[in-house]
């Protein structure tokens, strides 16, 4: 149906017809012939539209009498689109921003394929050096790249404390255990955290050493006894911090699934496991095959070390990195394994019969795995010339292959590191918004009898408001 209006009636598309548009106040006659060559943008669907209720709704005002379009745009990208429907061809105004430009081409129906050559470059350059220079500003603010799942479940780990006895207090201990930088009694555990474990490393470390080794009447090597009381010491205090993050977890199904307290457990464990085996078994010289069992309990505390990741937001970032960088890491696993094989082949065809340790093709996978991560370790080389191209071609290959997924990969590591800062920031925001929210609570249940009193009163003492009579004299 064909409205009607006081105009006239409704016919824009017949020859000849301009089209009347004010945009931003600057008022241009356009060709129906220049639109119609471009029928899918704005204009040239407002040129085509069948009805004036259909044309309504492609612009921001009509004047019937004037027939006249009217758009609350920006008058001098209007310009510019003037000039595309001559040529054809959009170019970049540089009194815009990107991403302002950006939406004016969207809103006129103009996409990235109609940009000039002249500008199209510099237009993606700039866009993108806007989204770098946005991501380096935003990386110490609560609002970056957090992902809604985390600051979620994080917050409704909180609300389970209003659920338990002494809600309150178990949250501050568990928020000062969990977060080195939510207060000063949280940064002061986090610091004695830290030298506990460097001394467990520490003495472990010294503890090879011959000279710290002592044994018993019966030739049996004994621990230290100042080692073994650091020991102790420290697997106390680990012992203590696995102890009360369960006691004051506020689930324990995801306690247990957390990485960094199955590293806590993990790091206890083997000496509590050694223990148990030695009061079961008796001695290490009576344990028979069980000794082995027990050096490999003892080698496991070098995983002690990870601990430090729950007070170091890089290796917290670094672990999160390599669990959602696995294709990457599986292309550069691939293209080494395909490098190695192609080169130990040609190596070992090329020095088999110079007897310098390429006998097989396995034992070539050595070499061409130290070659193709450009280690170069030296103990075995070719001597031939075919072999020695053979190898400049590995360590080539071998830097374009390592340099390609490594890329990727330290964006990915930045991205989750913005991601922890920010976590970390809100973590250390909740406890004052929970404050400031009680506050808000308490002032609502006392305010209504206050307010009423103070409103009464305001009421007393209020002046008259002037009359709408009195301001329009006054005018």
């Amino acid at each position: 149906m064909v409205s009607e209006s006081p105009g006239g009636l409704w016919r824009p598309g017949l020859p000849g017809e301009a089209l009347n548009v004010n945009v931003g106040g600057v008022r241009r006659r356009l060709s129906p012939r220049a639109l119609a060559q471009f029928p899918d943008t704005r204009l040239g669907r407002l040129q085509a539209a069948a009805s004036e209720e259909q044309a309504r709704q492609l612009c921001d005002d009509y004047d019937p009498s004037e027939r006249e379009f009217y758009f609350d745009r920006h008058p001098g990208f209007f310009l510019c689109l003037l000039h595309f429907y001559r040529t054809g061809r959009l170019h970049v105004l540089e009194e815009l921003c990107v991403f302002a430009f950006g939406q004016e081409a969207e809103y006129w129906g103009l996409g990235d394929c109609f940009l000039a050559a002249c500008c199209s470059g510099r237009y993606h350059e700039r866009r993108l050096e806007r989204h770098r220079r946005s991501w380096d500003e935003e990386s110490d603010v609560s609002s970056v790249d957090t992902s809604p799942d985390e600051i979620s479940d994080f917050n409704q780990d909180l609300r389970r404390y209003r659920a338990v006895r002494c809600g309150q207090l178990r949250k501050r201990l568990w928020l000062t255990m969990e977060n080195p930088g939510y207060s000063l009694p949280s940064k002061l555990f986090s610091c004695v955290s830290i030298g506990v474990v460097l001394v467990s490393i520490a003495a472990m470390c010294i503890h090879s050493l011959p000279e710290y080794q002592d044994r018993d009447e019966d030739d049996v090597a004994v621990a230290n006894p100042l080692l073994l009381r650091l020991e102790y010491f420290c697997i106390a205090w680990f012992s203590f911090e696995v102890a009360s993050r369960l006691l004051l977890a506020p689930s324990l199904p995801r306690f247990f699934r957390h990485p960094l307290n199955l590293i806590d457990i993990v790091s206890v464990l083997p000496f509590y496991l050694t223990l148990l085996v030695s009061l079961l078994l008796g001695r290490s010289s009576k344990l028979g095959s069980m000794g082995k069992v027990v050096q490999v309990f003892r080698l496991m505390r070098i995983f002690r070390v990870l601990k430090l990741a729950r007070h170091s937001t890089g290796l917290r970032s670094l672990g999160a990195t390599l669990k959602h960088s696995y294709r990457e890491v599986g292309i550069l696993l691939l293209y080494l394994a395909v490098g190695v094989s192609v080169f130990s082949g040609v190596a070992y065809t090329a020095e088999k019969e110079e007897d310098v340790g390429f006998d097989t093709i396995p034992a070539c996978w050595w070499w061409g795995t130290v070659s193709m991560t450009t280690v170069g370790y030296g103990d075995v080389v070719p001597v031939t010339v075919a072999g020695k191209l053979a190898a400049s071609g590995c360590i080539l290959g071998g830097i374009l292959v390592v340099a390609l997924p490594i890329t990727i990969i330290f964006n990915k590591f930045s991205h989750f590191y913005r991601r922890q800062k920010a976590l970390e920031a809100a973590v250390r925001n909740s406890d004052h918004q929970e404050a400031s929210l009680s506050v808000d609570a308490s002032s609502t249940k006392e305010g209504p009898s206050q307010t009423s009193n103070e409103t009464s009163q305001e009421e007393n003492f209020q002046e008259p408001r002037p009359r709408a009579s009195d301001v329009a004299l006054m005018s």
